[in-house]
């Protein structure tokens, strides 16, 4: 008898015969911590700041002032944003590239990226994108170096569990899940920034 079949032949033991057969699975995760609503945001922020992100607050008429006081900040003179990001979050001043199919060497030329945010998780301090028109293709959430994501605090919720399940209406879509800047420890336990995606990450969480 092969290894080959010996592993079928366990993996059928385990899961039954009958391949069409579901196993019950236990799904009653625990999806709030109980928290306020300030207290939820005030939660994410600090997770982010804990993983060296900046994060600014704004209302919603304030994203593009805000836009370009984190450029300022950073200085930055424009950056990459995908199509379907909202015109009235650019300031004036700055010099915004429109991602149409850019190849990897401009994206990795360009001085960040700019994109909005599906869904986010105080308890974990991540962001997830499900790279819809305003969010953009994975490549220019991944590839610059900086990355500015408008988070609305409508969109945070407490926990895994209950930000997977405001995901149902897009679970066919691609998801990324961004916890700070990019870093590892794998190579001899040195932490490098930047290996996976950007090495600074600033917030804008706007005000519902």
């Amino acid at each position: 008898m092969s290894a080959k079949t010996d592993i079928l032949k366990s993996i059928r033991q385990s899961v039954g015969e009958d391949r069409g057969a579901e196993l019950p699975v236990n799904r009653d995760y625990c999806t709030s911590l109980g928290l306020d609503p300030e207290a939820k945001i005030h939660l994410f922020i600090d997770r982010l700041v804990d993983y060296n992100a900046t994060v600014y607050r704004t209302d919603h008429a304030g994203i593009a002032a805000t836009v370009a006081e984190a450029l300022g900040v950073r200085g930055k003179r424009g950056l990459v944003i995908p199509s379907g990001l909202p015109s009235e979050w650019l300031p004036n001043g700055f010099h915004f590239t429109v991602d149409r199919d850019l190849d990897y060497d401009t994206l990795d030329a360009a001085e960040g990226a700019l994109t909005s945010s599906t869904s986010a998780i105080a308890f974990t301090g991540s962001i997830i994108l499900t790279h819809s028109p305003a969010e953009g293709r994975r490549a220019i959430s991944l590839i610059p170096d900086y990355h500015l994501c408008v988070v609305f605090e409508s969109q945070i919720r407490e926990t895994v569990p209950e930000a997977i399940r405001g995901l149902k209406d897009r679970r066919t879509s691609p998801i990324t899940t961004i916890a700070g800047p990019s870093a590892t420890a794998d190579i001899e336990m040195m932490r490098v920034k930047g290996v996976h995606g950007p090495r600074t990450l600033d917030v804008i969480i706007v005000a519902a």
